[in-house]
């Protein structure tokens, strides 16, 4: 799905919205997001050697759930980061990568969900971690 049917899911916008794609293959959502170059948060980090800062990478990362769970999102529901465990990143992401997600849910206990994946770049593995959500509001 391109960032038209994303944006039917996520209630990001602008600068926040961080996929350019996003699929459903079996139980795992399969995101893409292309580095640019000339996104907000390279600039400053860091000048003259440009790196995507983990956080906004563990963003992409979560925002690429969303596929594995858009019926639970219906109605305005926001979904909320409510924590990160075991992350480490493993390799830097630059301008001009194609950062791409895998991620599956793990465990469920409605309203908060519980995941595990990973991000490349190319076949290097830049970042692995666990992390949890709730759904929330209407």
């Amino acid at each position: 799905m391109d960032q038209e049917a994303i944006k039917k899911i996520l209630p990001h916008r602008d600068n926040m919205l961080l996929l350019d794609e996003v699929e459903k293959i079996e139980d795992t959502a399969h995101g893409v997001y292309h580095v640019r170059g000339d996104e907000f948060f390279l600039q400053g980090h860091f000048p003259g050697n440009p790196v995507v800062p983990g956080v906004i990478l563990c963003e992409i990362l979560a925002q690429s759930a969303c596929v594995l769970l858009q019926d639970k999102m219906e109605g305005g529901k926001t979904p909320m980061y409510t924590g990160l465990n075991n992350v480490r990143f493993k390799s830097p992401v630059r301008p001009g990568d194609t950062f791409e997600t895998q991620c599956r849910i793990t465990r469920a206990k409605p309203p908060f969900y519980f995941a595990e994946g990973q991000g490349f770049a190319g076949d290097r593995l830049c970042l692995k971690a666990e992390f949890s959500f709730a759904i929330v509001g209407e």
